[in-house]
């Protein structure tokens, strides 16, 4: 009979673990919720995830009992010890990489094929996202399951219309789908944290032809950096930008939040036809 592992508190007390605030951390001690969230993605028996931000390694364990073989990535030395003992526990499903996820090839380390599981920390989950988002397509990865402050869950599920929706929900929803899975109340983490959370599930679709890109970024960054200006406004330095808009029949007096997904993939493409 498998014994029962450890509870988390104890593994965290043992090795005097505390929560680093500069490093965007709250560590979540409930079993149920961390197997909640390792099941979001489906089956993961064989395959391989990649996890930003293990802590003492209370998810990453759900993602070992659920079959998965884990890469994960940890600058906080001293999470090293905890993280050692589970990686002796599962030999050969657990390697920890001591290193600043902002700045390793993924592609790399992990293949092709990956699913991403990973309670982020606050300070770099934005970053992390778009940096995966705007990766070469179809993407390394197979699917994201990222736990956020629920301000950003909102924004990159928002649609069209909506206070929240801005250029990180065109990003997340162009070539993907993104939904909400789960909210989260702080009282489910250590320390709690001042805001709501949620976990965002998002998989990758097909990307939509003459397309490119960089001209979706360029595009969304200034259609929504001066967002409660007409688009006549704010895209008037993007060159080209506003004959695009012309040549669709989209009303340069809109403001970016009214415009739909398909409508900014629409006006990339003419932008791209004009370069």
């Amino acid at each position: 009979m498998t014994p029962e592992p450890e509870p988390l508190r104890n593994v965290i007390a043992r090795h005097g673990l505390q929560a680093s605030k500069s490093l965007g951390q709250n560590f979540i001690l409930d079993r149920q919720l961390l197997a909640r969230i390792a099941a979001v993605p489906g089956a993961l028996e064989g395959q391989t995830v990649y996890e930003v931000g293990p802590g003492p390694g209370g998810l990453t364990r759900a993602l070992l009992d659920s079959g998965a073989s884990v890469v994960a990535v940890e600058r906080d030395r001293r999470c090293m010890p905890a993280l050692a003992e589970l990686e002796g526990e599962h030999a050969g499903r657990l390697q920890i990489i001591d290193a600043d996820a902002l700045t390793i090839d993924e592609r790399e380390q992990v293949g092709q094929g990956a699913h991403i599981v990973s309670n982020l920390p606050y300070n770099i989950g934005t970053a992390l996202l778009l940096r995966w988002l705007t990766v070469e397509w179809p993407p390394w990865w197979r699917s994201m399951t990222l736990m956020f402050q629920r301000e950003v869950a909102e924004r990159i599920v928002a649609e069209p219309g909506s206070r929240d929706y801005g250029r990180l929900s065109v990003l997340a929803q162009w070539r993907s789908s993104a939904r909400t899975v789960m909210n989260v109340h702080r009282s489910a983490f250590v320390p709690p944290p001042r805001v709501l959370s949620a976990v965002v599930h998002i998989v990758p679709t097909n990307m939509p032809e003459g397309v490119e890109p960089r001209v979706l970024e360029r595009l969304t960054e200034a259609a929504f950096g001066q967002r409660r200006k007409m688009l006549r406004s704010s895209l008037k330095a993007l060159p080209g930008a506003l004959d695009a808009l012309a040549s669709l029949g989209v009303d340069a007096e809109r403001r970016a939040e009214t415009v739909t997904v398909p409508d900014f993939v629409a006006i990339a493409r003419e932008l791209g036809a004009r370069d």
